[in-house]
Order: structure tokens, then C-alpha cells, then sequence
């Protein structure tokens, strides 16, 4: 998916919303696990239920290779079932050298090798140029490059400060939007992060940015507005417990679905005072 297509999805959906896929059979409702592959039961119908209020899906890789080559199999399942008008996400924070990046681009983009062709894929940029620019490098697919996170542990290398007063998250910023560009990189900024936002819109102003943690982590989507939407709104904002997991019946779609759309109705709001789209 463009650029240019996800933008145009955004405004036909009036939604900036990203549906996080971390299926967990801990948590699925139970009577799905007498199903041959329960987890991509329960994918199935998550995304049926509400591919029309998201525009983009994305699978933490973690929840399936856990489970070796079945967990693959529900995997590349899901994807196949992925409507194309959403972007798909691989969050699998992958980044190592430069070899090794590229058969990791090969996993998770190449579908006539791995049979797995995602649009996006997550990256860790620790380790520099080599192990970011082979996702680069691959026409039409995106790298989602960590920035400003929210967890716990973020603020212990995230916002180191150099001599001369530039974060480290800002260093990020600045060197990895040199190797690519608006077209084919995004960044991730944790929604708990607030006003961090105009922080990181004054070094990437035009770039779309995935944002975890609204919801069940407490972020707030008037907030991540507020200082990181752009004129193309630039922002895909994930949610993934307070939409999948909010039943553990056999109305777990519907409910699903319910919070999806409040999500949605909050976003179109969003669209409209920022003046991408047309009040209703």
C-alpha cells in the first residue's frame, strides 16, 4: 500500500485506526479452542467484523513463531485473509546486519519465497544503517522504524542526552529519515508519550507515525492529536486488548466490533476538526 492509497483509505474510512492482532490463546474464548486452528478462528473474525473501521492490521509475530511452525501457518492464514484496502503490519521489531536484515525482509515481504507479503514491518535501529536500509530498499513496502516508546524501560537509552542537549530518540529521527523517506518509512511513537509528540513532529513532520498504547494502556487519542496529527493526519493509531479482547464469549466479534467503532467515531472527529475531512 502507498502512501497515497493510505491516505485516501483514511478519509474514505474517516478512521486512522491500526487493529493489533496479538492473539493470545490464553485469553480467545474458550469455545473457539475445540476449532482445528483457534487462533486464526478468532482472527477470522475479528477482521470480518471490523475491516471496515480500521485501516490497517497488525500481528505481533511474537504471539504465533512461539508456536513454531503451526503458529507460522495460522500466521501466513491470517495475512492471506487481510483485506487489501488495509495496511499490514508484521510487528516483528526485527533489525540486525546487513545479510541478515535482507532475509528478514525476505520473510516477512518476499510472498513467493516465505509466502508472507506484509506491506509493513517493524524495525529496531540499534544497530545502524545496514541493519535498517535492506527494508528500504524493497519497492512498495514500508519499515517502521522505533523511535519514542512508551514501556517502562524506554527512558533508559530513549531520551539520553548528548553534550550538545539532542535526545537519542531525536539522533534516531534525524539519521534514519535520511535513508528513506515519507513514501516507504514510518516511526513508532507510544500514545502515552503526550506532548513528546511535538517534540517528534518538529524532526519528522510529514512522516506517518504507528502509535501503541491507546486504551487499555492508557493513552489518550484527543492527546496524540492534539500534537502529532499533520495535514495528512500521519498518524495510525493502534489499539489491540480493548478491541479483540473485550468479550471472552461467543459475542466476542460483536463487542469487538462496538469498541472498533467508538474508536472510529472518535477519529472521524479527529479527521474533521483537523480538516482532512468534511464535517458531517
Amino acid at each position: 500500500m502507498t502512501r497515497a492509497a493510505l491516505i485516501q483509505q483514511i478519509k474514505i474510512k474517516k478512521s486512522f485506526l491500526c487493529i493489533g492482532l496479538d492473539t493470545d490463546l490464553a485469553k480467545i474464548p474458550t469455545h473457539l479452542l475445540d476449532h482445528e486452528d483457534p487462533i486464526f478462528s478468532f482472527n477470522k473474525a475479528i477482521i470480518e467484523a471490523t475491516e471496515d473501521l480500521c485501516v490497517a492490521y497488525k500481528p505481533n509475530i511474537a504471539f504465533y513463531e512461539c508456536y513454531g511452525a503451526k503458529g507460522w501457518k495460522s500466521l501466513q492464514k491470517t495475512w492471506e485473509i487481510l483485506p487489501k484496502n488495509c495496511l499490514s503490519i508484521a510487528d516483528a521489531k526485527r533489525g540486525d546486519i546487513g545479510n541478515t536484515s535482507t532475509r528478514y525482509a525476505k520473510a516477512f515481504f518476499d510472498e513467493d519465497l516465505s509466502g508472507l507479503g506484509f506491506d509493513a514491518l517493524t524495525i529496531t535501529p540499534y544497530m545502524g544503517h545496514d541493519s535498517v536500509i535492506p527494508f528500504l530498499d524493497i519497492p512498495n513496502k514500508w519499515a517502521i522504524v522505533l523511535a519514542l516508546t512508551s514501556n517502562p524501560g524506554s527512558r533508559d537509552f530513549q531520551n539520553f542526552t548528548n553534550a550538545s542537549g539532542v535526545e537519542l530518540f531525536e539522533y534516531v529521527l534525524d539519521k534514519v529519515k535520511a535513508w528513506g523517506t515519507p513514501e516507504n518509512t514510518m516511526f513508532v511513537v507510544g500514545a502515552t508519550r503526550g506532548e513528546g509528540f511535538l517534540n517528534v513532529r518538529q524532526h519528522v513532520p510529514d512522516h506517518f507515525l504507528l502509535v501503541p498504547g491507546v486504551g487499555a494502556q492508557g493513552g489518550s487519542l484527543r492527546e496524540v492529536c492534539q500534537y502529532g496529527i499533520n495535514k495528512d493526519c500521519g498518524l495510525l493509531v493502534n489499539s489491540t486488548r480493548g478491541i479483540i479482547y473485550a468479550s471472552d464469549g461467543k459475542d466476542f466479534a460483536e463487542r469487538a466490533r462496538e469498541e472498533a467503532l467508538k474508536l472510529q467515531k472518535e477519529m472521524q472527529l479527529e479527521l474533521e476538526s483537523a480538516e482532512i475531512i468534511l464535517a458531517q
